[in-house]
């Protein structure tokens, strides 16, 4: 029987667009600590998300987790939810939330962790561009 843990990941990618603005602060604060990304008509980017599940192999199918489980998992809790849409306007995740990209990874996590056996660890990536990311838990 394994008692090794093993880290399986699964990439994906989603396009969706967001504004950061905190409706407590003036319109100079605003534009000051988010520069373009207040912009009154939102912005968009192109992220990609990787997630890496870690556990013990299952003795009877040497699985982690099977992958098209995850998949299935992350099509219907993430990218079905967030994909082409106005995180700030489309989403009530982020009705109130700022989405910023450790808002994101924070909100997909607890998506993804709901779905997921407790024996599992979970860690979310989310790349907002090429060299600009996020990981949830630190």
């Amino acid at each position: 029987m394994l008692n090794n843990k093993v880290a399986v990941f699964r990439r994906e990618h989603f396009n969706a667009a967001h504004r950061l603005n905190n409706p407590a602060w003036t319109v100079e604060e605003n534009k000051r600590v988010f520069g373009l990304c207040n912009n009154d008509n939102y912005h968009g980017h192109n992220y990609d998300l990787e997630v890496k599940i870690v556990g013990v192999p299952n003795p009877n199918t040497g699985y982690v987790l099977d992958m098209k489980l995850l998949s299935e998992i992350i099509k219907e809790e993430i990218l079905d939810r967030f994909d082409h849409k106005n995180l700030n306007l489309d989403t009530k995740e982020f009705a109130t939330l700022n989405p910023s990209a450790e808002n994101i990874a924070i909100v997909m996590y607890g998506l993804l962790r709901a779905k997921l056996d407790a024996s599992l660890d979970l860690k979310i990536r989310l790349y907002e561009t090429e060299r600009n990311f996020v990981e949830y838990p630190a």
